[in-house]
């Protein structure tokens, strides 16, 4: 009980920060109008192969800007404060639901956007809300788990890009193999593959879990 109310506390403290520095909230919502916007205006309404590639690079580079910052805000000093007052599990588990329902919020509303000037190619509506819903949660997770490692090899962004590519090139390739099958309705999508992407997501979390201890203490 005492863990649940530090993560519970931490994630409180996250949301406040969220909602008082709007600018990057509002950002992160700029950038992914901006870009609909400009995929509109190029290719109007693509077919379906391409809607679905676009979406998730979208979904892919919104992820970065909304979570990858999410360690690089704490100073020095707050870092020293949490470490005296919650355990490192607590932390990254308190950041890790933080950053999956931030990103469940941008992932609806690309979807929103998407069917707004891109038109709406998708036979499986339902089906399709609920991939993009758990890939955005994958994708946090994913991204969190980097940012806190950057954040403790002197914030270096190249850190994130070399530890990122093995962990979010397959979960891309799932997340696109089962949104091809919302597209096209002779097509079924494959439980097992969605039982393996969330078993991807858990091994995160575990090793989220496992592993920044180690760097909590650095």
């Amino acid at each position: 009980m005492r863990s649940i109310r530090h993560i519970v506390t931490l994630f409180k403290k996250d949301l406040l920060l969220e909602i008082r520095q709007q600018y990057s909230f509002y950002g992160i919502l700029l950038y992914i109008g901006a870009t609909v916007f400009v995929l509109f205006m190029a290719i109007d309404e693509p077919e379906s192969t391409i809607w679905n590639g676009l979406f998730w690079v979208i979904q892919l580079f919104i992820c970065i800007n909304a979570v990858a910052k999410s360690f690089l805000q704490e100073s020095k000093g707050r870092m020293l404060y949490f470490y005296s007052i919650a355990s490192p599990a607590d932390f990254i588990l308190s950041k890790l639901l933080f950053n999956s329902l931030l990103m469940l919020l941008m992932s609806l509303l690309s979807i929103l956007l998407f069917i707004l000037f891109l038109g709406n190619p998708v036979q499986k509506a339902v089906p399709f809300i609920g991939l993009v819903l758990l890939g955005g949660w994958s994708l946090s997770l994913v991204f969190t788990f980097l940012a806190a490692i950057a954040a403790k090899a002197q914030q270096n962004a190249a850190v994130m890009a070399v530890l990122g590519f093995p962990l979010i090139i397959p979960q891309l390739l799932l997340l696109m193999k089962l949104s091809n099958a919302a597209f096209n309705p002779v097509l079924i999508i494959e439980a097992s593959t969605v039982l393996l992407l969330v078993a991807l997501d858990i091994m995160i979390i575990l090793l989220a879990v496992i592993l920044f201890p180690f760097l909590w203490k650095d």
